[in-house]
């Protein structure tokens, strides 16, 4: 691709959760793009596979241990991209919460219902303040996140991640009236989820059975509940993520940006 077509060229791009499945597909679509991607994550494998991948198609990365939840830790290594590569532009937050789908809520537990809240509100604030700060003070900057579905209908068996997902979009919301008027952009990729990224688990558990429904039935359902008849695909999800964070969407933000095929209509 030609650096004056690149949408991000020259940018530094931060992503938590960048060994995961969408993670590292984000991570490689910011790269050719022209981002410089800094990987973070808690399986250093995981990570030093997706910077490979980058450096592979001519990109550039950089490999960090850092727990999402950890202040401290997600300070000082802010505090480290700016000393070697610069002023972070942009902080996309993909970290895994560790939820509980396909069990009903009347047989789950009050943990398994509260963690994946508890998580995700607690590193979304973490990392997204941070990055907030730093881009306040340069006027400029955008900040990104992903949910799902859940936080618009009204879906059986996912136990807390559909209130993780509202309670974060309205966290966005809020941070974006705030950095607003100092020209920071948040906004967040809404998803109806990619089968690539689903795992042998999903299709080999009995999700659904508690309602009534076979796992294969109860994704069929969901495909067959959006306009386009499909799942939106995890590489689609992330060019929405470069098109998101580019200058071409300069004037989006407090809002999702609606990749569900057509599952949900606004």
């Amino acid at each position: 691709m030609d650096e004056l077509t690149m949408l991000l060229s020259g940018k530094n791009a931060v992503i938590y959760g960048a060994g995961g499945s969408i993670g590292r597909r984000v991570a490689a679509a910011f790269a050719r793009d022209g981002a410089g991607v800094h990987l973070c994550g808690r399986n250093v494998h995981a990570l030093e596979s997706v910077s490979e991948e980058v450096q592979a198609q001519g990109g550039r990365a950089t490999v960090s241990i850092v727990d999402a939840l950890d202040a401290s830790a997600v300070r000082d290594h802010a505090d480290e991209i700016e000393a070697t590569a610069g002023p972070i532009d942009i902080s996309f937050n993909l970290i895994g919460v560790e939820d509980d789908q396909g069990t009903a809520l009347t047989k789950m537990s009050k943990a398994d219902f509260l963690r994946p809240i508890a998580i995700g509100a607690d590193a979304h604030f973490t990392t997204a303040t941070e990055a907030a700060r730093r881009m306040e003070a340069r006027g400029i900057g955008v900040i990104l996140a992903l949910t799902a579905t859940p936080s618009r209908l009204a879906l059986p068996l996912v136990g807390g991640f559909g209130a993780y997902c509202c309670a974060i979009e309205g966290f966005y919301r809020g941070l974006a009236s705030e950095v607003g008027p100092a020209g920071v952009r948040v906004t967040w990729l809404r998803s109806a989820g990619s089968p690539e990224t689903f795992g042998d688990d999903v299709a080999a558990d009995e999700h659904g059975d508690q309602a009534g429904i076979a796992a294969s039935d109860y994704l069929e359902q969901m495909r067959a509940a959006t306009l386009l008849k499909r799942f939106p695909r995890a590489d689609e999800v992330a060019d929405a993520a470069v098109l998101a964070a580019s200058n071409r969407a300069s004037a989006v933000t407090g809002s999702a940006l609606n990749v569900t095929c057509g599952q949900i209509v606004d």
